[in-house]
């Protein structure tokens, strides 16, 4: 069922495609990572994608989705897969059995969720909203999220806030970072008086580095690839920082490392830390990579007294909280489909209104081309007289016309309102069908 028409009577569908951290595991995940920097030229090379007419990227740590107008579903989630493939070269029959799509109603359901939080690993964590919100921009500043994906992200914004104002889906909830945080005290215990290195000087390292002081480590250390904003963020938490390239210098003195740097490649393999490790004599070394793509090298994990975690080890961590959350998802599925309901009014609503505007644009050209080439044969007419019979012409049309339109209205809440503005077109002669113009 399409949501709605564009002035050529073409219908349009609103469509979904991508994969998150149910149906892809890390290693998956990390080679569709959209950077920052890449957004716009894939932005626009997914807009340029035939039938593709709008488009957004929304790319986190545990998603890449793509949403898009087409007039085709099927040919327009098939673009959005080929996309995808060719912008990040991989093998598409691989990719495949990780891929979800949603047309229409579901693709409006599915971003309504993700904003809510209901499809997070971390069930109402927060992050993800802002993530929604950046997506919309960046679509936004590329042009490429227009009438109807520009109406889909704000009310998914809404829906976003209303959740975690009116429910208490984000109650006793933890983000990605605060988990990272829980999993070192499984390895330390009481993480007062350690020594922590954060990479990355983001807004998921600020994050965790707030726990960590909250959890009274006794010195921290940032490095960030752009020094300025590291020693912005140490600053605020009383720590130090190093430049990007020195950090390994401090793996030796360190007990819990946190990374979430945006760089495309390992910045931590086992070569790189068999040297400090040597110097911990065997003390533990905690490492926690939030990063996707992945900053550390999976072999990582089989060094001695070295503890790796990734992004999907979070998910354990996760669940110990997800039961008070629970008692809530009713609340907000509840939310989320009325808002559902109201978005889909508004995409009929939109097929309608550009109905009513072709109907409109025939009847009164027709009206006033007729009306002046009587007027013509008329000379005997003044000017008040003229326009006399111009309202009168005005008057007569907008009577015609108050029925049909008053239908199209009617029709457009209806399962039958495709057929029924196919047979409004073919009856007027509107977007080349029926009568010739």
């Amino acid at each position: 069922m399409s949501i709605a028409a564009d002035r050529d009577g073409q219908r349009l569908h609103l469509v979904a495609a991508g994969l998150n951290h149910r149906t892809a595991p890390v290693e998956v995940r990390e080679t569709l990572a959209f950077s920052a920097a890449s957004l716009p030229d894939a932005l626009a090379e997914l807009q340029g994608q035939e039938p593709v007419a709008e488009a957004a990227i929304l790319s986190t740590c545990n998603r890449a989705e793509l949403y898009a107008v087409s007039p085709d579903p099927v040919a327009g989630a098939e673009a959005m897969v080929g996309f995808l493939t060719a912008f990040h070269h991989l093998d598409p029959t691989a990719l495949r059995p990780h891929l979800y799509h949603h047309c229409d109603e579901q693709a409006a359901r599915h971003l309504f969720r993700v904003a809510a939080g209901l499809d997070s690993m971390v069930l109402g964590e927060g992050q993800i909203l802002a993530q929604v919100k950046a997506a919309h921009q960046a679509a936004a500043e590329a042009g490429t999220a227009r009438t109807y994906l520009q109406e889909l992200f704000q009310r998914g914004l809404h829906i976003g806030k209303v959740a975690r104002t009116e429910t208490g889906i984000h109650r006793g909830a933890v983000s990605i970072s605060s988990a990272a945080v829980d999993l070192a005290k499984t390895v330390f215990g009481d993480l007062t008086g350690r020594r922590a290195l954060v990479v990355g000087a983001g807004e998921m390292s600020e994050q965790t580095l707030t726990h960590l002081v909250d959890q009274g480590v006794a010195s921290v250390v940032v490095a960030n690839r752009t020094h300025q904003r590291a020693v912005e963020l140490a600053s605020r938490y009383q720590g130090r920082a190093v430049r990007f390239d020195d950090f390994e210098a401090e793996l030796s003195q360190t007990d819990i490392v946190v990374s979430s740097s945006a760089a495309p490649h390992p910045i931590l393999t086992v070569e790189k830390l068999r040297a400090p490790l040597a110097a911990r004599r065997g003390n533990p070394l905690f490492i926690v990579d939030i990063a996707v793509p992945r900053d550390v090298e999976a072999a990582v994990a089989d060094l001695p007294n070295v503890y790796l975690f990734d992004i999907d080890d979070l998910q354990g961590v996760a669940e110990r909280y997800r039961e008070e959350r629970a008692r809530e998802v009713g609340k907000v599925e509840t939310l989320v489909d009325a808002e559902t309901a109201r978005f889909m009014e508004w995409l009929h609503s939109r097929g309608s209104t550009e109905l009513i505007v072709e109907l409109r644009e025939r009847v009164e050209g027709l009206r006033d081309a007729e009306t002046e080439r009587w007027l013509r044969r008329l000379p005997e007419l003044d000017e008040r007289q003229q326009e006399l019979v111009r309202q009168m012409m005005r008057s007569f049309s907008n009577k015609l016309l108050h029925g049909p339109l008053t239908e199209v209205r009617r029709q457009a809440a209806t399962p039958q309102r495709e057929d029924h503005a196919h047979w409004v077109r073919r009856l007027f002669g509107l977007g080349g069908e029926g009568a010739e113009r």
